[in-house]
């Protein structure tokens, strides 16, 4: 737990463009000592004052993908805190006294991070009042683009670092910290009061799961998109799978097999805009939605010869994400991921702490006979679940990708990868991915990216499907950030376990022992 609140607070300091303290996080814990997993979720509500039918009335049709309107309560520090109180070995200091110095002493500029400041800078600058001015001094403070191996310095955030280091977690809610986030949302426009952030309360609530071939694969309730990644591998579980020599680093061999995870994650996907919301306000048929039969039912629908055209995508498309997994020696194990939602998130960034605010709000609905309308005090649909594997009741493999409304698919070709191919968890994260997505906001999501890296002829068969592929760049991050831990003869707590951990080539993550 230490480790991964301390890798969380690092990446909120080097990797802005993906995470930040004012994001939201959800956890999946494994405690070796109960014999339990649960589940963590960070992450924040609308404001009391939100006002959807205001919002129509004053003309708009949907939210703003960026600026004050999309920010919601940030969960992470939050999560951190209860996550610490119950499971924390070490003091706040210790665990936060990493990302402290980074955020002080400063760390190099790295490609992804230069790349991500010059194209937010262009965003920002058509979409917020101030053209991004308030942004670019905490990310772009030289006026210019970034060169390599330039020191970035945060030292507004190391400041708000060791405040929270000292005075506890809590003080983002309702302390020093609390009244500096109030006053900067309230300056820019936000409907978020300190009440709000008085109020902010994380939740532990108990996994949701579903077999594959056996293997129990969990993850995070709604108002996660998890139960998206387990109604899919129930509808491809329908189908018998290739032989494992199908699967490998050259990705899968088998058209075929893909075309139906492209026509089921059509499917999965429909159900979630359909249903999927904060149960707190509209009850989600997560029971129904997991019923074998009924993905059965799912998958005599899909036309193993043609593809097939979905209905229009009702969310915005996008994401930013970081996602990390920690297991011990007594065999414990997290699966996190973290965000601020669209790269740096709303825009709206707090001077005095250096906090860049998220903007899952964007995600809410205008529309009254929506699942998801914007309704004060509550959660959005939210693109972000972490996830486990599990064998005899225990965990197997931690694992998790960042890639928004793709985390699903990248999900469910790697568990496929694992238990269909039985390939090692390298294997299974660095093979060609491909991911089903609409061409734009709020289109039917048909168009398939893919690397060109899957064996000759798989891309144009899939094309001869009905498939319209755009191929990307090898080891394309776009195409997610899928990281695990594979917990070897059970892992660390059996008498001849051992650990194998894997991160993904098109990020710049690494497994790290200590």
């Amino acid at each position: 737990m230490d480790a991964a609140i301390a890798t969380n607070a690092v990446l909120a300091v080097v990797m802005p463009q993906a995470c930040g303290l004012g994001g939201d996080a959800f956890w999946l814990i494994w405690d070796e000592r109960s014999k339990r997993q649960t589940a963590l979720n960070g992450s924040g509500r609308a404001p009391a004052g939100a006002d959807a039918a205001a919002l129509r009335r004053s003309g708009l049709e949907r939210l703003p993908l960026r600026g004050p309107l999309s920010v919601t309560v940030p969960g992470a520090v939050g999560s951190w805190a209860d996550a610490h109180e119950a499971y924390g070995r070490l003091s706040p200091g210790q665990v936060l006294g990493p990302a402290i110095d980074l955020a002080r002493d400063g760390f190099p500029v790295d490609e992804g991070f230069a790349a991500a400041v010059e194209r937010t800078t262009r965003i920002l600058a058509a979409e917020l009042q101030d053209g991004g001015r308030t942004w670019a001094s905490e990310f772009r403070p030289h006026g210019r683009p970034w060169r390599p191996g330039e020191v970035v310095r945060r030292p507004a955030v190391g400041r708000t670092l060791e405040r929270l280091a000292e005075a506890g977690l809590a003080d983002f809610y309702e302390g020093r910290v609390a009244d500096s986030i109030a006053r900067c949302l309230a300056e820019a426009g936000s409907a978020i009061a300190p009440d709000d952030l008085e109020r902010h309360t994380c939740e532990w609530v108990e996994p949701i799961s579903t077999t594959y071939r056996g293997v129990t694969a969990t993850t995070h309730p709604p108002n996660s998109q998890g139960v998206v990644a387990l109604e899919l591998l129930n509808i491809l579980e329908a189908f018998d799978p290739p032989l494992p020599s199908v699967f490998g680093p050259d990705g899968v061999l088998d058209p075929g097999w893909i075309h139906l995870g492209i026509e089921a994650s059509k499917l999965a996907y429909a159900d979630r805009d359909r249903f999927l919301t904060d149960p707190a306000f509209r009850e989600v048929p997560v029971d129904d939605l997991l019923d074998k039969a009924r993905a059965r039912g799912l998958a005599q629908m899909i036309d193993p010869a043609r593809a097939a055209t979905p209905p229009v995508a009702t969310g915005p498309r996008g994401g930013g994400t970081v996602y990390l997994g920690t297991v011990d020696g007594d065999g414990n194990a997290v699966s996190l991921i973290e965000s601020n939602y669209m790269g740096f998130g709303s825009g709206v960034v707090d001077p005095e702490t250096g906090i860049h605010f998220q903007n899952r709000g964007s995600y809410f609905s205008l529309d009254p006979d929506h699942p998801n309308l914007l309704e004060g005090g509550k959660r959005t649909l939210h693109t972000l679940m972490p996830g486990m594997l599990l064998r005899d009741g225990r965990p197997w493999v931690v694992v998790g990708s960042m890639g928004g409304d793709a985390q699903p698919q990248i999900h469910a070709q790697v568990v496929s990868a694992l238990v269909d191919g039985a390939v090692d968890v390298g294997t299974a994260v660095a093979a060609p991915r491909w991911f089903v997505e609409p061409p734009a906001h709020f289109a039917p999501p048909v168009e398939v990216r893919a690397e060109p890296r899957f064996a000759r002829g798989v891309l144009e068969a899939l094309e001869a499907l009905g498939h319209p592929v755009e191929q990307v760049a090898s080891f394309d991050s776009g195409l997610g950030h899928c990281h695990a831990i594979e917990l070897v003869g059970g892992g660390p707590a059996a008498d001849d376990g051992s650990l194998a951990a894997a991160t993904d080539p098109r990020s710049n993550g690494l497994p790290e022992t200590w």
